[in-house]
């Protein structure tokens, strides 16, 4: 990962890389560890998140690790650049976040035990960095994808603020826009199930320690 020298700040439209109108790669066809494709459609039933939390090889795991989770994929979202590289969004010129999507079966898991896997997994109040690793493509986002979806992570930010807070952390700085407009490209095969690819590779996913409160108790209890 690249520990930038100078302080991360997102580009402007003007500013960002143009892309390309289709990709440089394709992606492979079948999860390596859970076996579904990759890419949609989907089943009828099953529903799509999308979350950033910093390097997106150690994220994706933890997703994949989660029951009622069909499928994951890792890209970028949330930024300008068509069809992005990797050495791309890592110059910090296209505006993307490392995400990863997660397809999941809500009869199994619901989305709000998505979300608190997603805020105990990382530390969302760190700006443009998670850890060691600095820059832009590394800062905590949710792009929900349905107004159910944006209500709850309203309400998940507001609870888990709450326990930060007494915990003595500060404030939560994850993005929260809608994935509508906001595409996710996929990212190259090298990086799609990496961890299981590469089971000693670099996880730079690391949480507060702070419980999530999700499905314990409202945010205002």
């Amino acid at each position: 990962m690249f520990l930038h020298r100078r302080t991360p700040q997102l580009p402007t439209p003007q500013e960002a890389l143009r892309g390309r109108p289709t990709p440089e790669f394709t992606v492979p066809s079948r999860h390596t560890v859970l076996g579904n494709p990759l890419l949609g459609p989907y089943p009828d039933g099953l529903e799509v998140a999308d979350f950033a939390m910093g390097c997106f090889w150690g994220a994706e795991r933890k997703f994949w690790q989660t029951d009622g989770v069909w499928t994951t994929l890792v890209g970028y979202q949330g930024g300008y650049t068509e069809n992005p590289a990797y050495e791309e969004v890592c110059s910090g010129l296209t505006g993307h976040t490392e995400a990863v999507r997660v397809v999941y079966d809500p009869r199994v898991v619901t989305y709000e035990q998505l979300l608190k896997v997603f805020w105990e997994s990382h530390d969302p109040t760190q700006g443009f960095r998670q850890g060691n690793d600095v820059g832009t493509q590394y800062r905590s986002a949710v792009y929900p994808h349905s107004p159910e979806q944006a209500a709850a992570v309203a309400a998940s930010r507001e609870a888990y603020q709450k326990v930060l807070t007494g915990s003595g952390h500060g404030e939560i700085t994850t993005e929260i826009l809608p994935a509508e407009g906001r595409p996710f490209w996929p990212a190259e095969a090298a990086h799609q199930q990496y961890l299981d690819k590469n089971p000693a590779g670099y996880c730079g996913i690391g949480g507060t320690g702070v419980s999530c409160p999700i499905g314990v108790a409202p945010a205002g209890e």
